[in-house]
C-alpha cells in the first residue's frame, strides 16, 4: 500500500496475529481516506465516528462530507452516492486533502463516482458482495471491474463486507436486512484496525445511541469488533499504519463541526452579554443543524423558535431584539432573499440582529448540499434603498465560534443587523478545536437606556453615541422611555416619521457612517509573508482559507515567496487593507463564486485584483490553486527587468 507521503518507515512489528500471521506496522505522517456508498449505507455516520476517534487520539484532522440533496435517491445509482473524506496527520493540516490515498466503496455506483479521484497506486477497498449484475447495470458497467483487470492500476482489495457482517450477526436474532445495515460498522472496525484508532469511544457511542434498542446496539458492536478482528487475522492486509498525534498547544480539545461551533459561539455571546438569546429560524440545508444544536441549550437562556417560514423566523428574531434579547436568525441563500425586507427594517430601526447565512450552491434551490460563496453581494446589497449591513465570515469550522461572537459584538455595540457568512464546507466539516476559557472571551455587556435623555425630560431614541453612532436601546415598558419605531424614515433624534429631504439625506449618511466606523475597532490586518519579500499576494475570505494556505505552503516549499491575506471583516473592510494590497505587484483572489470579493476590492481600492474562481460545489484543491499562483509569480515582471526592455 502506497501513500503519497514522505515517511513510510516500517516500525517494530506487533506480536503475531491469531493463526501465526505476523503483521508489520508502517509509520505515516498523514493519510486521506474517503468512504463512499449509497446514501443508505451510513457513510456519514461511519466517517463521523472515525473522525471522533481520530480526534481523541490527538491527530490534526479536516473532513469533507459530501452527500446528495435527495432524501433517498434510487438505491445503487450515481445520484444516491454519499461520501465522507477525512485527512488526518501528525502535523498541522489545513484541508481535507486534494485526493484520497484510500478509497472504500460499498457498491459499483460509489466506485464509478469516485475512482477518478484516487491516484494510481492508491488503495481501493470494495464490498464485492454488492457488485452484482443488477447493481453493475444500474451504472453502466458491462463487466465487473473487480474481475476484468480494469483496476490493475490501483491496489484493489475485494472484501465481502456484507456477507461477513451477516455471518458475524448470525446469532443476533436480527433478520438479514437488519443485519446488513451494520456493514458500515464492520467497515469502521476494519479501518480502526488498519490505522490504530481507539475503539472504546465507538462502543460507548453505540450503546448510548441505541440504548432503547439494546439488540441493535449489540449487533452494531459485534459487527464493529468483527471488522477489527478481520483486519488482524486476514492475509488481505499484511500491514497496518500508524499516524502519531500532532503536536498541539496545551489545552482542552474537542472535535467540532462548523455548525456546532457557530451555535456555541452564539450561546457564549448570550452569556458574555448577559442577554437571553432568541433564535427564530425556518429549517433549511445546510443551516438547520444550528437550530438543532441551539435547541439543546435552554439552560443557558437560549430560546429557539421553528417558524412557519423564513419571514416569520426573522420577524420573531427582530421582535426579540426590540424586547431586549440578542436576536438571531439562521438560513441559507434562498432564505436570505425572503428575509430581505425585514433586514431593511432592522437597518431602519437600528436594532441588533445576527443573520447567519450558511451558503450553498445557487441560484434558486440550486445545490442544497454543496458548498459555494455566492451570497456575498446579496449580503452586501440585497435590500432596497441604502441599507448598509456589516458582514463577517469565519475561515474554518472552529473559527465559526469566534466569528459568531464577533458578529454579536458588532450587532450589540453598533445597534445593527450583522451578516455572518458561513458555507456548507465549514458547516459540515470538522476539525480539532481548542475550547477557550470563558473568562478569555470578549465582554459583550450592554447598557440599556433607563432614563430620559432629552433636554425637556423626553426620551430621544435616535440620540447617538458620539463614538459608535449607535442609538440607545430601550426595553419596552421602561417608565418614561416611550418611543416610536417602524420602517418609515425616522427624524433625527426624536424618531418621529419624517419625509423631510434634508433629514433623509442626513439619516442615510449617518447609518452608512456608523457601519464605516466599525473599521476603527478592527485589529490590524494579518499578512502572512514569512520572508517579507513576496511580490504576489493572495487574498481570500471564508472557507477558502484552508486551500489557499495549503497552496501557499506548497509554493514556499519550492523556494518561492508569496503573501496571504484573509479577511474576517468584509463590510467594512479593515482600514489598512488598501495600503496592504497596493504594496504588492500582483493580487490574486480565489473564490467559490464568479469573482464577488474581487469586484468589491477593485471598486474600493482601484487595485487590479486577478480573480480565480470555481463553482463546482466543492472546495478548491490546494495543488490546482498552487499551480495557478505559481503561474502568476512566474509571470510577474520585476521593475529592473521592465526598465531594461522599455525604451
Amino acid at each position: 500500500m502506497t501513500h503519497s507521503t514522505p515517511e513510510q518507515a516500517p516500525v517494530e512489528a506487533p506480536p503475531s496475529a491469531p493463526g501465526g500471521l505476523v503483521k508489520s506496522v508502517v509509520q505515516l505522517d498523514r493519510v486521506v481516506i474517503r468512504l463512499a456508498g449509497d446514501s443508505g449505507d451510513g457513510m456519514q455516520l461511519t466517517g463521523n465516528r472515525f473522525t471522533s476517534e481520530t480526534a481523541s487520539f490527538g491527530n490534526d484532522l479536516s473532513t469533507l462530507p459530501n452527500f446528495p440533496a435527495e432524501i433517498r435517491a434510487p438505491t445503487g445509482t450515481l445520484a444516491g452516492v454519499s461520501s465522507f473524506q477525512l485527512h488526518f496527520a501528525d502535523h498541522d493540516i489545513m484541508t481535507p486533502g486534494d485526493a484520497p490515498d484510500v478509497l472504500v466503496v460499498m457498491n459499483p455506483a460509489a466506485l464509478k463516482a469516485n475512482l477518478a479521484d484516487l491516484p494510481g497506486g492508491g488503495l481501493l477497498i470494495a464490498d464485492s458482495d454488492e457488485f452484482t449484475p443488477r447493481n453493475l447495470a444500474k451504472v453502466g458497467y458491462a463487466e465487473n471491474p473487480l474481475e476484468d483487470g480494469s483496476l490493475d492500476g490501483w491496489q484493489l482489495v475485494s472484501v465481502p463486507l456484507t456477507s461477513m457482517t451477516t455471518d458475524a450477526l448470525a446469532d443476533s436474532g436480527l433478520g438479514k436486512k437488519e443485519a446488513e445495515r451494520s456493514k458500515n460498522m464492520f467497515t469502521l472496525g476494519l479501518l480502526s484496525w488498519m490505522y490504530h484508532r481507539p475503539t472504546e469511544g465507538t462502543v460507548r457511542f453505540l450503546e448510548r445511541q441505541f440504548r432503547k434498542k439494546p439488540e441493535i446496539a449489540a449487533a452494531n458492536i459485534a459487527a464493529f469488533r468483527a471488522g477489527f478482528n478481520y483486519g488482524e487475522t486476514t492475509e488481505a492486509f499484511a500491514v497496518s499504519y500508524e499516524i502519531k498525534p500532532a503536536p498541539m498547544a496545551p489545552g482542552t480539545y474537542r472535535n467540532i463541526s462548523g455548525n456546532q461551533a457557530l451555535a456555541y459561539g452564539l450561546v457564549a455571546a448570550g452569556q458574555r452579554s448577559g442577554l437571553p438569546v432568541f433564535l427564530g429560524a425556518y429549517p433549511i440545508t445546510p443551516a438547520s443543524d444550528v437550530l438543532h444544536e441551539m435547541s439543546k441549550h435552554k439552560a443557558f437562556g437560549v430560546r429557539t423558535y421553528q417558524a412557519e417560514d423564513e419571514i416569520a423566523g426573522i420577524g420573531a428574531a427582530l421582535g426579540a431584539s426590540f424586547g431586549g434579547a440578542l436576536g438571531v436568525t439562521t438560513t441559507s441563500g434562498p432564505g436570505v432573499a425572503l428575509k430581505a425586507e425585514t433586514i431593511g427594517l432592522a437597518v431602519m430601526t437600528e436594532l441588533p440582529l445576527v443573520i447567519v447565512d450558511v451558503q450553498r450552491g445557487g441560484p434558486s434551490t440550486g445545490l442544497p448540499t454543496k458548498t459555494e460563496q455566492s451570497d456575498l453581494l446579496q449580503a452586501m446589497f440585497g435590500r432596497n434603498g441604502e441599507a448598509p449591513v456589516p458582514v463577517v465570515a469565519p475561515r474554518s469550522p472552529g473559527d465559526c465560534f469566534d466569528a459568531a461572537i464577533e458578529a454579536a459584538r458588532i450587532a450589540l455595540t453598533y445597534r445593527t443587523p450583522v451578516f455572518l457568512l458561513s458555507d456548507g464546507y465549514l458547516a459540515n466539516g470538522a476539525e480539532p478545536w481548542s475550547v477557550p476559557a470563558a473568562d478569555t472571551l470578549p465582554d459583550l455587556r450592554v447598557e440599556f437606556a433607563t432614563e430620559p435623555n432629552g433636554p425637556d425630560g423626553e426620551f430621544l431614541p435616535y440620540l447617538r453615541d458620539p463614538e459608535t453612532l449607535a442609538r440607545p436601546w430601550a426595553v419596552p415598558g421602561t417608565k418614561g422611555l416611550q418611543h416610536r419605531i417602524g420602517g418609515l424614515e425616522k427624524a433625527d433624534g426624536t424618531g418621529n416619521i419624517s419625509y423631510d429631504p434634508a433629514n433623509h439625506d442626513f439619516m442615510t449618511r449617518t447609518r452608512q457612517a456608523k457601519i464605516d466606523g466599525i473599521a476603527a475597532s478592527l485589529p490590524p490586518t494579518e499578512v502572512d509573508d514569512p520572508d517579507g519579500d513576496a511580490r504576489v499576494a493572495v487574498i481570500g475570505w471564508g472557507s477558502t482559507y484552508g486551500p489557499i494556505g495549503a497552496a501557499c505552503r506548497r509554493i514556499r516549499r519550492s523556494g518561492r515567496s508569496i503573501a496571504q491575506v484573509h479577511l474576517r471583516h468584509i463590510n467594512p473592510m479593515p482600514a489598512d487593507l488598501g495600503d496592504i494590497l497596493r504594496s504588492y505587484d500582483r493580487v490574486v483572489c480565489p473564490e467559490m463564486n464568479l469573482g464577488q470579493l474581487a469586484l468589491l476590492l477593485r471598486a474600493k481600492y482601484l487595485v487590479d485584483v486577478q480573480s480565480h474562481t470555481q463553482v463546482r460545489g466543492l472546495p478548491f484543491r490546494a495543488a490546482e490553486l498552487a499551480a495557478v499562483l505559481q503561474d502568476v509569480i512566474d509571470s510577474t515582471v520585476t521593475p529592473t527587468t521592465a526598465s531594461e526592455v522599455t525604451p
